[in-house]
């Protein structure tokens, strides 16, 4: 379990360990890791592991693999990074390509050795934001449009060695990833040209406000653990879950005529 440290990480972790599972979890900080242990004590072991360092990641790999085999992965590290694409410097959106979307790959490939044996199980963390796309968060939606690419060829080709991939797809999630997102919001801009707030500062402020409803009345992070844990728990579990009722919703708008679409999801001036 990548990104174990809070939100639905952490809740899948407890999740899994009340149905019987042993979780190897992945944080980047040690006040992260220690937390984890003291909640969890023996159930639960964890590493640090930032899914952007490749020595990490390699380091991760050769931990699972000489545990023996591995009943299931989930790729939930994640961050999301708020800015107008005009003006986002690109490093900033590499940085969140390298989190998002590299990263899940880096650790599948570092584990699969240890999945084949077991027949194991892959799940991806993608979001409603793979289907449809806003404003002021395109870095994002980059990133988890892109998911659902390498998942989709994953499952392709990992289908012969019986090891099923599953794309989880949550819609507003009441967790921290919007409060970080907003900081770094705050970071960015302070960096962006007075032009960038010229023409964007209504976009921007309205993706702030959807930022703090998304971390006030989204589903608890709960509901996805349990969803999460269905998935590698099932029998023959499906392609694809969303979760939450806006998840829903907006996979019909998703499925509209793409002017329709557009018209609804285009910045108001």
């Amino acid at each position: 379990m990548t990104g174990a440290s809070s939100g639905i990480g952490a809740a899948t972790v407890t999740e899994l360990i009340a149905g019987g599972f042993h979780v190897i979890a992945t944080v980047r900080g040690e006040d992260d890791a220690e937390q984890l242990r003291k909640r969890h004590g023996e159930r639960v072991t964890v590493l640090r592991c930032d899914v952007t360092d490749a020595e990490q990641v390699a380091a991760l790999g050769a931990h699972v693999r000489e545990r023996g085999p591995l009943h299931g992965l989930v790729n939930n590290a994640g961050t999301a990074i708020p800015a107008p694409l005009e003006f986002i410097p690109v490093p900033e959106f590499r940085r969140q390509i390298e989190i998002n979307l590299i990263g899940q790959l880096a650790v599948t490939q570092a584990v699969l050795p240890a999945l084949r044996p077991a027949r194991g199980r892959v799940v991806m963390l993608g979001s409603i934001g793979d289907r449809i796309a806003s404003p002021m968060l395109g870095p994002y939606h980059a990133s988890k449009f892109g998911l659902v690419g390498l998942t989709d060829s994953l499952r392709a080709e990992l289908a012969p060695a019986g090891i099923a991939v599953v794309l989880v797809e949550p819609g507003a999630v009441a967790t921290r990833i919007w409060g970080s997102g907003t900081g770094h919001a705050d970071r960015l801009v302070a960096d962006l040209p007075p032009q960038a707030l010229e023409l964007y500062a209504a976009q921007m402020a309205r993706a702030r406000a959807i930022a703090a409803g998304s971390a006030k009345r989204g589903i608890p992070p709960a509901a996805v653990a349990a969803v999460i844990a269905k998935v590698l728990t099932t029998a023959n579990p499906r392609p694809r879950y969303l979760v939450g009722r806006d998840a829903h919703i907006l996979s019909v708008v998703a499925r509209l005529p793409y002017r329709l679409r557009y018209r609804l999801t285009a910045a108001r001036h």
